[in-house]
């Protein structure tokens, strides 16, 4: 498969179930995937639920697509996500789909698009169920978008003030200083570890994560307030952290003594 940078994608959005607040961030997060040379958002442009999302679409390139809600208390704008996303499939076009919604009515497209070789990449709220999360290769949680859209306009609000910001902040609003990072979290880092090392020891992180996202697609560090996986390693002690050349800089991850004899590890 061509490399994340080089993907071409097709952005596909749940007008019903996603907010227009997510729209800055969103396209940012994607932007470190690939291009999508397909934007498109579905819903009912009748109705006022969708007013949010119409003062943005131009300045977006985001195609709207009309659709009627035939019956009450049935979602039709899921079968035409589907429709539309089985014929850009078959184009043979895209190298990798954003899903951008929170229902599980999805899940079996995600599954059926991977079947193809295709990247899924799924974007919701914390209440997604988890067949539709565990069917895409990689899971963003919105309020990991709005945290990043926040820190942006925060430094827009600094520097028309003339504040200089010189570091950056996590991406989410937890203080990594202070929060205690979840368990199971770091039971999968070290095993993920441990499958991943070499004879010698060492692993490279960037195949930790590879294996990580494997487990669970919605594993991220900034779920934990980390804005990357090395911060996470380095705060939650379990491992050291070892940087190898510049640009790109390689990261290697040890396990220490006392996390060696952990299951899986």
């Amino acid at each position: 498969m061509a490399s994340e940078q080089s993907q071409t994608l097709a952005l596909l959005i749940d007008g019903d179930n996603a907010s227009s607040k997510i729209v800055d961030g969103l396209l940012a997060e994607i932007a470190n995937y690939g291009t999508a040379s397909v934007k498109r958002i579905y819903g009912d442009w009748t109705k006022p639920n969708l007013n949010g999302w119409k003062d943005c679409l131009l300045e977006h390139s985001i195609q709207p697509v009309q659709q009627f809600a035939y019956t009450t208390g049935k979602n039709a704008t899921d079968g035409a996500m589907i429709i539309d996303a089985m014929d850009l499939l078959y184009t043979g076009r895209f190298s990798g789909f954003c899903i951008v919604s929170s229902d599980s009515d999805f899940a079996r497209l995600a599954a059926r698009v991977r079947e193809q070789g295709v990247t899924v990449y799924g974007f919701g709220e914390r209440k997604t169920p988890r067949p539709f999360i565990t069917a895409c290769d990689k899971f963003v949680y919105f309020d990991v978008l709005n945290a990043r859209e926040s820190e942006h306009g925060d430094r827009k609000e600094n520097a028309d003030r003339g504040v200089l910001v010189t570091s950056e902040a996590p991406a989410s609003k937890l203080d990594p200083k202070t929060d205690t990072l979840d368990a199971t979290a770091i039971e999968m880092l070290i095993k993920a570890i441990g499958a991943t090392a070499e004879d010698s020891g060492k692993a490279n992180l960037a195949k930790v994560g590879a294996h990580l996202a494997k487990q669970a697609p919605d594993f991220d560090a900034r779920n934990f307030g980390f804005a990357r996986l090395t911060d996470l390693v380095e705060a939650s002690g379990i491992a050291e952290v070892e940087r190898v050349g510049e640009h790109p800089t390689v990261v290697w991850v040890r396990l220490r003594q006392d996390n060696k004899s952990a299951p899986g590890a």
